[in-house]
């Protein structure tokens, strides 16, 4: 019969392997959403780049997704801008998840405007994220954003019908919310990584 070996005596001794768990990642620009970040392949949102939010409609919980990112970017020095949301802010709201609203700025555009608007917001150099809702936007204006966000060193964020996802886009992300049956987030595109098989469920649901 064989001796009976301490498990510690064989660690100590380099004699068994010991598995350690992979470190999550960790981004330039988290999204908040852990299990979000981790399928990413820049452990949050594309830095300096367009991510395009598609919907089944406006108001299923789009800014609920980046209220994380945008508290955490209004204790920068840049401003935070939305260009014709189709809802106002909850004021109240985004001060409770912790969002300074003195770096919030509402910029109305006519809707022919807004990717205009949106570009120059971005290509300002001032704004730490522009986010807009596009109704007119074709492939050459979804690329001239990311050329935009780049160029300013900002996120951009276009929320778009889901409609659109069979349409070719230049963002570096593009991921769709799901709001029924429950709130899941699908990545349809990631550059610089694999598209993940499975939608990203969000620990709590959104508003």
């Amino acid at each position: 019969m064989a001796a009976v070996v301490p498990l510690s005596n064989l660690l100590d001794a380099r004699q068994v392997w010991r598995g350690r768990a992979a470190p999550l990642p960790t981004g330039e620009q988290p999204t908040g959403w852990a299990a979000l970040d981790a399928v990413l392949p820049s452990g949050g949102w594309p830095p300096a780049a367009l991510s395009e939010i598609l919907l089944p409609l406006d108001g299923v919980g789009e800014l609920q997704l980046v209220l994380p990112t945008l508290a955490r970017l209004s204790q920068g020095k840049r401003s935070l801008v939305l260009v014709t949301p189709p809802y106002a802010p909850c004021v109240a709201g985004w001060r409770q998840h912790g969002v300074d609203m003195r770096r919030v700025e509402i910029v109305a555009a006519t809707e022919a405007d807004v990717p205009w608007a949106m570009e120059q917001c971005l290509r300002s150099g001032s704004c730490a994220a522009v986010l807009a809702w596009p109704r007119q936007a074709d492939d050459r204006t979804l690329r001239r954003l990311q050329v935009a966000a780049d160029t300013g060193r900002a996120l951009a964020f276009a929320f778009r019908d889901r409609r659109h996802l069979g349409n070719a886009s230049p963002a570096a992300l593009r991921l769709e919310l799901e709001a029924q049956p429950g709130h899941r987030v699908w990545v349809r595109k990631c550059r610089g990584g694999a598209v993940p098989a499975q939608p990203v469920a969000l620990p709590r649901a959104l508003h």
